[in-house]
């Protein structure tokens, strides 16, 4: 399996979080990494480096290197899902699954979206990231979101933060026709009330999707039960790869 985390976070941010989507799942063989800028990986200042395309590209040469040959399950929230279902686009052999946690905005919802990643990457400049994310603050949305969780800064450096911010801002999914040839299982996880991570594309992708099942939480505890849900589809559907590969 591989696992992607979302914008502006990384592999430890998803833990403080709460959205490690396969944490404790002793019996997975996960690779999880930090995307480009992300955590501990290396970044630039230049936008074009954090659109999904790219980090798509990113993605499917760490699986070659890692995992030569081989069909992965893959997981991911938020930009990771995007850059997921960017990637098996360009290459669907590569997947044998797809986990899409709270699927960002996208298409006609994207518009919105973007301004706001332009305004934050500003803000950022004037203010720096710490401070950005302290005065930019909101109360949570969705009943699913632990209103306890911690706070925390975005895991990016300062000098690549504003350039992610607009990298995501240009970008957006693969079209509609591409998404809906994707003859792959996906396990689409969602909660409501989040207009960052809107359900009505976590819907739309379920139509889309010719083999897809859309599950919604509407409790923190129903979110902290998504990495037993993911186990559950991963062995599912790796048991039905062996049944075909011996037939």
């Amino acid at each position: 399996m591989v696992q992607l985390h979302g914008l502006s976070s990384s592999r430890r941010r998803d833990e403080l979080f709460g959205l490690d989507l396969t944490a404790d799942r002793p019996g997975l063989q996960v690779l999880r990494f930090d995307a480009r800028g992300h955590g501990h990986s290396t970044g630039s200042a230049d936008p074009g480096d954090y659109t999904w395309p790219v980090l798509a590209h990113d993605l499917l040469a760490l699986l070659d290197e890692v995992f030569p040959g081989t069909g992965v399950h893959g997981v991911g929230q938020s930009m990771g899902a995007a850059t997921l279902l960017t990637a098996a686009v360009a290459q669907p052999d590569r997947f044998a699954s797809l986990t899409l946690g709270i699927p960002p905005t996208a298409w006609e919802w994207r518009r919105e979206q973007s301004r706001a990643y332009e305004l934050a990457a500003r803000q950022v400049e004037r203010w720096g990231g710490a401070r950005w994310a302290e005065l930019t603050r909101q109360p949570t949305t969705s009943p699913a979101i632990d209103p306890g969780r911690p706070v925390t800064a975005p895991d990016v450096a300062d000098e690549w933060l504003p350039a992610a911010f607009r990298g995501a801002a240009a970008t957006d999914l693969p079209s509609r026709a591409e998404v809906a040839g994707l003859e792959i299982p996906v396990l689409i996880l969602a909660w409501p009330d989040d207009a960052s991570h809107p359900l009505e594309v976590a819907e739309l992708l379920a139509d889309l999707l010719p083999d897809a099942r859309l599950e919604v939480a509407r409790t923190p505890a129903e979110v902290a039960a998504w990495p037993q849900r993911v186990e559950g589809f991963v062995r599912d559907h790796a048991a039905e790869g062996a049944a075909e590969s011996t037939t």
